[in-house]
């Protein structure tokens, strides 16, 4: 790279740094967020683990309540009851996928216990961040009532509290509620072509 083009490179770089620390200087509010991870690509799940991770990592206390998936032993669920189990609280409410319960009581059931235990962890002022995997699921089936839901999270979610919902199939009262959503773009995936779901990429 020659000079002037290093020169202009410079230039550019140091009009990028003041717009943005002009940008970030107007950004001085905190608040416990609701953020919702939805799509039909991969990655909602993963992405708020990731998020599990930081929180444990900058010592702010976390839970799980675990949706629809059932007693599945994911890596993520194992990892954190056998190294972290003081620092994120790991419930499971499901019974299982809803084709393989095919009982739809036993599912309403189900969700209706991990909604009043995600209540719970969701009011404790010691937990900063509390993750609802897979409840979009139970919410898409109406095992859980979606207004419920959003006047919880609304009106009684305390200020700093941080709270992840994920699955596909968002409802969109929920989208209008939340403060951070993300939408996971499916673009290809290898189950298309006969691969089995596999350790340490899917569970």
């Amino acid at each position: 790279m020659s000079d002037d083009a290093d020169a202009r490179h410079n230039e550019k770089m140091r009009k990028i740094k003041a717009a943005r620390e002009k940008m970030m200087a107007t950004k001085t509010e905190e608040k416990g967020l609701v953020m919702v991870h939805t799509g039909p690509g991969k990655g909602k799940s993963s992405s708020g683990f990731g998020m599990i991770m930081r929180c444990i990592a900058h010592g702010m206390p976390c839970a799980v309540v675990q949706f629809i998936k059932g007693n599945w032993e994911t890596g993520e669920k194992t990892f954190l009851r056998t190294h972290f189990p003081e620092a994120c609280r790991f419930h499971v409410s499901g019974e299982g996928f809803t084709w393989d319960t095919q009982d739809r009581a036993r599912d309403v059931a189900a969700a209706e216990a991990g909604w009043e235990t995600a209540k719970g962890l969701i009011r404790d002022p010691d937990i900063r961040f509390v993750m609802l995997d897979e409840i979009n699921i139970a919410l898409r089936y109406d095992y859980l009532d979606i207004d419920t839901v959003v006047n919880f999270l609304l009106d009684e979610k305390p200020a700093m509290t941080h709270v992840l919902l994920t699955g596909r199939n968002a409802k969109p009262e929920l989208l209008e509620a939340a403060d951070l959503v993300t939408e996971m773009t499916l673009v290809k995936h290898p189950f298309r072509d006969g691969v089995k779901a596999q350790a340490g990429v899917e569970f």
